[in-house]
């Protein structure tokens, strides 16, 4: 559709597009005001397209397409001169225009396109037969392009189905080969299940024979073992009473009569020392005196109780060590655990040897201090301090045993004082005569020391 404005019908310059560009139409009115652009003066172009002053056209094209588009429909004189420039790079087609009859062999988007930049008369027409055109071919190429496509689907599903019939018949032959072959692998495993039953029939046979032979051969074994381990022990009795009786015949006197030895000695040392303690005239008791009585001035079990100490309080383990003869035997790691685990095995053993000493000297109790051999990586290279005897239990023995074997080797009498918080310690030795005290003690009286 077209409208006039002003001047007769014959006035290209009054004619106006009632739509929107077509967009081959304004790629080519772009491109031809780009090609244009680089031939005029900088004072000759719009001031919102100067900036593209230095550009070449392929990049005014680019990046000044709607600007160089809207300066060419709201700017005539801008549009003229571009007009002219087109005039002289493409005079036969300007021309054709001009004269009202443009070529028939050329191409409307550029016809339309010279048009659109000229505005000869009838311009908007031809610019509206170049869009139809465009549309026209568009659709032709786009139904090409769908024939084309339904050409090639039609094809491929005839493909398809030739494939699909194929495999059906590939796969209906299978099935058959497998249902023949699952017949077969029916029989064939009735067959062996037949076997399996007779042959665990079998297994079940042997199974009781073999029972039978083991419980008697595990009976003749337990027979062996147990006459093995009565001989064994006789031997050991052998052994033990023939070495003896060597030790005995090489040391000239046996361990009874030691033990004998250190019990008197500690009798004799205990009723010295009683007597010093007590400062006993030399008149023996009387035999009124033995009647229980209350006399005025004498100490109530009240008042005695009264001067009785707790279990935690070191002053007990010092009057444990001023009895005669006292052995003082310490669980090294349990004290050292219980009074500075976070120290090496090595410093803990050098601390409290170290502390032992100087117990000992002012004691002078025997001091035996054991630790657990199992704790060693490699022997120990140790030089026991004066007055301590430093003793590590064997492969295969804890400590806590060898504490026990020590205080059962001291002759009953004898005050043994055993230096341990397990429980386990304390009531076996406890048992066997020695006197349990619990580490925190001993570690009191060193801090008090």
């Amino acid at each position: 559709m077209v409208e006039t404005t002003g001047g007769g019908p014959q006035d290209g310059a009054a004619e106006v597009l009632d739509r929107p560009l077509p967009d081959g139409v304004r790629r080519r009115v772009v491109q031809i005001a780009a090609d244009g652009f680089g031939g005029l003066t900088v004072t000759e172009l719009p001031a919102q397209l100067r900036q593209y002053a230095r550009f070449t056209p392929s990049r005014r094209a680019k990046f000044a397409g709607n600007a160089l588009a809207s300066a060419l429909e709201s700017d005539p004189l801008f549009r003229q001169r571009i007009g002219e420039r087109l005039r002289e790079v493409q005079p036969e087609l300007t021309g054709a225009l001009d004269s009202g009859s443009p070529p028939p062999a050329a191409d409307p988007l550029d016809v339309a396109a010279a048009a659109y930049v000229l505005r000869p008369p009838g311009w908007v027409k031809l610019v509206a037969a170049a869009g139809e055109e465009a549309q026209r071919a568009d659709a032709e190429r786009a139904d090409e392009e769908s024939r084309a496509e339904l050409e090639r689907l039609r094809a491929e599903l005839a493909r398809v189905r030739e494939r699909t019939r194929s495999e059906t018949e590939r796969l209906r032959a299978e099935l058959e080969a497998a249902k023949k072959e699952s017949e077969s692998l029916h029989r064939r495993l009735r067959s062996a299940l037949s076997d399996v039953k007779r042959g665990e029939a079998a297994l079940r046979k042997l199974r009781g024979e073999m029972e039978a032979v083991r419980a008697e051969g595990s009976a003749q074994v337990s027979a062996a073992e147990s006459e093995s381990r009565r001989l064994r022990a006789r031997l050991g009795e052998t052994e033990a009473a023939l070495e003896a009786a060597r030790r005995a015949a090489r040391e000239g006197r046996s361990v009874e009569d030691m033990r004998v030895r250190l019990l008197l000695d500690t009798v004799l040392d205990a009723a010295q020392g009683l007597r010093r303690e007590l400062a006993l005239p030399p008149v023996s008791v009387r035999p009124a005196e033995t009647v229980d009585a209350v006399e005025p001035g004498r100490m109530t079990p009240k008042d005695i109780a009264a001067r009785a100490l707790s279990e935690d309080d070191p002053a007990v383990l010092d009057q444990l060590l001023a009895l005669p003869q006292a052995h003082l035997v310490v669980d090294g790691y349990n004290v050292t655990k219980t009074g500075y685990p976070q120290m090496p095995l090595e410093k803990q053993r050098l601390r409290l040897l170290g502390q032992l000493a100087r117990l000992a000297a002012q004691s002078g109790a025997e001091v035996t201090c054991v630790f657990d051999g199992a704790e060693l990586a490699a022997p120990v290279l140790l030089a026991p301090p004066r007055g301590v005897r430093v003793l590590f239990s064997k492969p295969g023995v804890t400590a806590d045993e060898l504490i026990r074997q020590l205080v059962r080797a001291e002759p009953p009498g004898r005050p043994v004082i055993v230096v341990s918080t397990d429980r386990e310690v304390a009531d076996g030795v406890a048992r066997a005569g020695a006197r349990p005290v619990a580490s925190a003690v001993l570690l009191k009286r060193f801090s008090r020391a």
